[in-house]
C-alpha cells in the first residue's frame, strides 16, 4: 500500500525526533502547519509538557496577510513569549516538513525575536 504525503512526514518526523529531545533550559522549538495556519511549541521532554505556544490565529489583523508573513510573525510572538520566561536557546524541531516557506519564515522570525538555534 502506497504511503500518503501526510505518512511520509510522520515518517521523517519520527526520525528527527530519535536525536531532538528538549529540556527546561533548551526547549523543543516544534512547528507544526496546516493547510490554513501554523502552530509554533516549546516543549520540555523531559517532563513532558508545553512551556509556552503561539500560532498566527493569535495575531488580530484587520487586513488580508500573506501566511508567511503572519507565520514569521508568529515565530517573533513565540519569541517575545520565552524572553518573559527566560528563555533564550532552543533546539528546532522542523516536524518533517522542508524547511522552506512557512517552516523557514517561523524559523526566522523566532531568530529576529532573539531565540538562538
Amino acid at each position: 500500500m502506497k504511503k500518503s504525503s501526510r505518512d511520509k512526514r510522520i515518517t521523517r518526523h519520527a526520525r528527527i525526533r530519535a536525536t531532538i529531545s528538549g529540556t527546561s533550559d533548551v526547549p523543543r522549538l516544534s512547528v507544526f502547519r496546516s493547510n490554513r495556519h501554523v502552530w509554533l511549541q516549546l516543549i520540555d521532554d523531559v517532563s513532558g509538557k508545553t512551556l509556552l505556544a503561539a500560532s498566527d490565529m493569535e495575531l488580530k489583523t484587520k487586513k488580508k496577510t500573506a501566511r508567511k508573513e503572519l507565520a514569521s510573525s508568529a515565530g517573533e510572538l513565540l519569541a517575545k513569549k520565552a524572553k518573559e520566561k527566560k528563555i533564550e536557546r532552543v533546539r528546532f524541531d522542523r516536524g518533517g516538513y522542508l524547511y522552506h516557506g512557512l517552516i523557514r519564515e517561523a524559523a526566522e522570525g523566532a531568530r529576529r525575536g532573539g531565540l538562538k538555534f
